[in-house]
């Protein structure tokens, strides 16, 4: 298992600029180098919509988006909602309605006319079926409520400058945030608070260019290559690798635009940040309300969904001969000792070829076999770590609905015990649900002889 070639998509480009005139191609080309492969060009008023259609047309990495910049709204008559309606369905290449939404710093357009324009292009969004991509700046609060009040629920706000509470709000709505280059500007703490604070599962990545250019070009033109320098930044932030970061902000970008760039395909073995994971089953003992495979069987831009659990040799061939991983884990969307014999066979073959082997387990498989199955993993397995998700058996019931009943709790409880007669490393997690007492959690665990860690609610993987 080798690892390929970031494929990135700059979610928002002005390439129509006369800025790009003398190197438009070879604009395009060092972008392709840098592994983007899809390019959305946004429109700002009339003219360029239309420009950002015939660039959409001419080439085939090339999406486009079409509306009126809120600097123009004071200019907005009603042919012109006519005229990017017509836009937006005179190509398939067509994929959102915007640059729209509100600038109350400029102020080059009155505030009020800037609302009544922004809702009329939401509605011909949602007409349409379209999303969109929202301008806001200085505008946080009025941005929102216009969007609570509207019926359009796909899109996203641009070159995001709210806090992380507004990034929160905006993603329960629907919408995703972009990241542009300022989040390699050292003085731009602000944007990468909201960063560490937000899953990366509502994000993309874009440049604006020729805007705001990253770190190390700053002061120079921008262009679609440097938004792998954003994502290079966000994935340092958010301690993954560029691979991660570019798989799944594309992943979000291609749901959103109807780009089809992701790889949809079933993965058994697959990688987040340097550790390969095994997907053997989508069964799982317990069914935890706080479970996001309920809504979406993708992690971290993989899909997880089998049509079959695969058998040993399968399991094998997806692995390969995987190099730069630190271990190996059993874990993908279901309980992995549901398939205990299948674990202790694929961990036998890849501690003799020399890996670190780690289980995520919820503790229910002695329930499960009817007996303590962890001495068996003795040799195998150099780390497991073990869902504790409460601190006592009443908040364990109503959170992870185990069909164990009173036993459910007390059993990962004595799992945890046992497991460190056993393996060498053993972790008790907690997921921070709300209201969730963590600290009671980490006390439990330690007086259980593991280690504790806290598992972000936000984030899966």
């Amino acid at each position: 298992m080798s690892l390929q070639k970031p494929v990135l998509i700059d979610s928002h480009a002005h390439i129509y600029y006369r800025d790009y005139a003398g190197d438009f191609d070879d604009m395009l080309k060092r972008a392709e180098d840098a592994g983007v492969s899809a390019i959305v060009v946004v429109g700002t008023d009339i003219e360029s919509s239309r420009e950002s259609v015939e660039l959409a047309e001419k080439h085939p990495q090339l999406y486009a988006a079409v509306g009126v910049h809120p600097h123009d709204a004071g200019r907005v008559t009603a042919g012109c909602y006519d005229v990017i309606s017509t836009l937006a369905l005179s190509s398939r290449k067509v994929v959102a309605i915007g640059e729209i939404g509100l600038d109350f710093y400029r102020d080059r357009s009155p505030r009020d006319v800037q609302e009544l324009v922004f809702r009329r292009f939401l509605r011909i969004a949602a007409e349409l079926d379209k999303p969109v991509i929202v301008h806001d700046r200085e505008a946080h609060t009025q941005v929102m409520t216009i969007l609570r009040e509207e019926t359009v629920r796909k899109g996203v706000l641009h070159s995001f400058s709210g806090d992380a509470k507004m990034a929160s709000e905006a993603a329960a709505l629907g919408f995703h945030i972009s990241i542009p280059g300022t989040i390699t500007y050292p003085g731009n703490e602000s944007l990468r608070d909201v960063v560490r604070s937000v899953s990366i599962d509502r994000m993309l990545v874009e440049t604006d260019c020729p805007y705001l250019t990253p770190v190390p070009h700053r002061g120079k033109r921008n262009e679609p290559a440097y938004v792998r320098l954003a994502a290079e930044k966000l994935a340092e932030v958010k301690g993954l690798t560029l691979e991660d970061v570019a798989r799944i902000t594309t992943k979000n970008a291609g749901d959103l635009f109807g780009i089809t760039l992701w790889d949809q395909s079933t993965k058994i073995a697959y990688r987040i940040r340097n550790s390969l994971y095994l997907n053997i089953t989508n069964r799982c003992s317990n069914r935890c309300t706080f479970c996001p495979k309920f809504d979406d069987f993708t992690v971290k831009g993989h899909n997880l969904m089998l049509n079959s659990e695969p058998s040993f040799e399968e399991v094998m061939a997806a692995i390969g001969q995987p190099s730069e991983i630190d271990e190996v884990v059993f874990c993908g969307y279901g309980e992995p000792l549901i398939r205990l014999d299948l674990v202790k066979r694929i961990a036998g073959e890849l501690k003799r070829q020399g890996y670190s082997i780690r289980i995520n387990t919820d503790g229910q498989a002695n329930e499960l076999y009817g007996r303590d199955i962890l001495p068996e993993l003795a040799g195998l397995v150099d780390s497991i770590s073990i869902s504790l998700n409460a601190p006592d058996a009443a908040t364990y019931s109503k959170l992870c609905n185990t069909p164990y009943g009173e036993n459910g709790f007390s059993a990962v409880c004595d799992f945890i015990r046992s497991a460190t007669m056993h393996i060498p490393q053993v972790i008790a997690s907690a997921v921070t649900v709300p209201g969730i007492d963590i600290e009671a959690c980490r006390v439990l665990a330690e007086s259980l002889g593991a280690e504790f860690r806290a598992r972000e609610y936000t984030e899966v993987g």
